[in-house]
Order: structure tokens, then C-alpha cells, then sequence
């Protein structure tokens, strides 16, 4: 099986050339919380990731050549076309569940999962989208915080172990899921630039939001859905769109359409394409690229915090005091 284009690869790329400007700002104004990226190693140091590997070690299917051979195949494809060496590609498995999905965590050595149910689903080339859009999280070094957010989302945020004592848990989810909701449109435009085919991408977000087969869908009609949706209604329905982007880790799939139609419409996918593009050690510092971008972030999560029931002040106390307490435990 060969790539879209014969010996198609994005040599030296970097992930700044597909990162989404939200993305970007989300993570710069993370970054900027006191104490946060140590507060979040401080939560894979507990276990929770190690006990997450290994239940999907034991419950499920690692893929190779003589397993599903040809998703394992397109998964490597995907991380060759993103020029990194075959050593470095995740391990692959597959897992028994009904909702057509993938995911990829592990801060230290990434996996990717993908649900039984998208292999299932999709054809050929929406499982290359799928996995390349996986791929991108590991070349944009998304992992560590996804993994951290993947703990706290099965933990709960009410969860009162005495190890997290101190830890503003509901604060903490909130702002890695804002980052999270940014982060995926990065590896959307990913997707698109592997595949070579941005409206593969769409069709693929269409056929995952249906659950359905593609011959009784049509494209054009999901994507006019994609603006109706971002500009119709008002009063309630706005905000209770908003409510419901509040609670989950991906954008809505016809937002995230639209947001990949616009960046290619504006220039930069074919650009990338043609090989101009930013590479590996070219990158300008991420926070003053981010520029104002950022402070709405940091705005975003200051409020994610106070409606945790922590001043930003407070929170920030509480994480350094989190990490003193710890620190007096090792």
C-alpha cells in the first residue's frame, strides 16, 4: 500500500506549521500558570498512567503486521509522511468498544487506541485520516497533557484521595479541557496535510458524527450544517452551545469542519503542501507568537478556577502548596 502521493513525506517538519492559532494560545497561557506542567508530572508520577496502560495491555489487541495488517500499516504511513523514524512510531492496539473513536496518551512512550467500532466503520482512507489526526498529537507533543486530563476525567474531579489533597482537581480539568478543545484542531489541519485531501477529513468528521455508513450522507450538506451552526440563533441557543463545548474534549465535528475548510481556504494548506512550511529547530518562541491570543486564554482558565470556587491567587497557593506537601512525602 502506498502513500497518497509516492515518497510523499513532509521532511523535518515541525508541528508549528499545522498548529491552530488557538492552539498555540491555549497552551502558551497554560504554560503560564504557576506551577502547572509540574503539578501535571506530578500526576503521571502517581500511577494513574502506568494502571491506564497496563488495562489496555491486558483488554486489548496490539497490532502488527499479522494483526489487522493493514490498519498497522496506514498507521505507520501516517507517522513516515510526518518524517519521524520507524522507532519512534506509538504502539497501535485496538479495544472492544461501540462508539467509533481513537485516542493517544502516554507522556513518556505514546500509544495510540483505536475503538473496535472505527475500524469497523471506516473505510481505507478515513482510517488514514483518523490515525494521521492521532499522529499529530504525538508529533505536537500534546501527550502530557492529554494524559493528564484523561486521569482526571476517570478519577473525577470530587475524587478525595489524600495523596491529591490540596489539588484543585475541578480547575485543573476545566483548563486542560479548554486546551484540549484547541489542540484538536491542530491535528485536524495534520490530518488534512498527510491525506492530501482536506475534504477526507470532513467526510471522515461527518461519518464519525453520524455512526453511519458514507453512500447515504452527503458532504456538501454537512458542511452548510457546519455554518449553520456557527452562525444561526441567538440568546439561549448560543449560550447553551457554548455550555455544551464547556463539558468536552473535542470541538463539535462541524465546527472543527468549517475550521479546516477556512485554513485551507486561506492559503496555508497548499503552501505546506508545496514544502513551505516551518521546520524542526526554525520555530520562533511559542509564547510571543501566541501574543494576544494568549491573554484570552489565560482570561478563560482564570475563570475556569474562580468557577472552581479558587481565586487565581488562591489556585496558584494551592498548587505550590500541593507540590511543597508532595515534595515533604518523597
Amino acid at each position: 500500500m502506498t502513500l497518497p502521493v509516492d515518497g510523499y513525506r513532509l521532511k523535518d517538519i515541525s508541528p508549528r506549521a499545522f498548529e491552530h492559532p488557538a492552539d498555540r494560545a491555549a497552551t502558551a497561557a497554560l504554560q503560564s500558570i504557576p506551577s502547572f506542567d509540574r503539578v501535571v508530572r506530578k500526576l503521571l508520577e502517581l500511577g494513574y498512567e502506568r494502571a491506564l496502560r497496563a488495562a489496555y495491555l491486558g483488554s486489548s489487541v496490539r497490532l502488527g503486521p499479522d494483526q489487522l495488517g493493514e490498519t498497522w500499516n496506514l498507521h505507520h504511513q501516517v507517522f513516515r509522511t510526518l518524517d519521524v523514524p520507524t522507532d519512534d512510531v506509538p504502539e497501535l492496539y485496538v479495544t472492544q468498544f461501540p462508539v467509533a473513536n481513537a485516542m493517544t496518551f502516554g507522556a513518556g512512550t505514546p500509544i495510540v487506541v483505536v475503538n473496535s467500532q472505527l475500524v469497523t466503520l471506516l473505510g481505507t482512507p478515513e482510517q488514514r485520516a483518523v490515525l494521521a489526526h492521532e499522529a499529530g498529537h504525538v508529533v505536537a507533543d500534546h501527550v502530557l497533557y492529554f494524559t493528564a486530563l484523561q486521569i482526571l476525567l476517570r478519577l473525577g474531579t470530587s475524587v478525595r484521595l489524600p495523596v491529591l489533597a490540596g489539588l484543585p482537581l475541578a480547575a485543573v480539568r476545566a483548563a486542560l479541557l479548554e486546551w484540549s478543545r484547541a489542540a484538536e484542531l491542530s491535528c485536524d489541519r495534520a490530518a488534512a496535510l498527510v491525506t492530501r485531501d482536506p475534504e477526507l477529513v470532513c467526510r471522515t468528521l461527518m461519518l464519525l458524527a453520524a455512526g453511519t455508513a458514507a453512500d447515504q450522507l452527503d458532504l456538501s450538506q454537512f458542511m452548510a450544517q457546519a455554518q449553520d451552526y456557527d452562525a444561526g440563533g441567538a440568546g439561549l441557543d448560543r449560550i447553551s452551545r457554548r455550555l455544551l463545548d464547556l463539558n468536552v474534549t473535542h470541538p463539535m465535528p462541524v465546527r472543527r469542519a468549517r475550521e479546516l475548510m477556512a485554513w485551507v481556504r486561506a492559503g496555508d494548506y497548499d503552501r505546506i503542501v508545496g514544502g513551505e512550511f516551518v521546520r524542526r529547530g526554525e520555530e520562533a518562541d511559542a509564547r510571543t507568537e501566541a501574543g494576544e491570543a494568549a491573554a484570552h486564554y489565560a482570561e478563560r482558565f482564570r475563570a475556569a478556577f474562580k468557577d472552581a470556587g479558587d481565586a487565581v491567587g488562591g489556585a496558584a497557593e494551592q498548587l505550590a502548596d500541593w507540590l511543597r506537601k508532595d515534595d515533604d512525602r518523597e
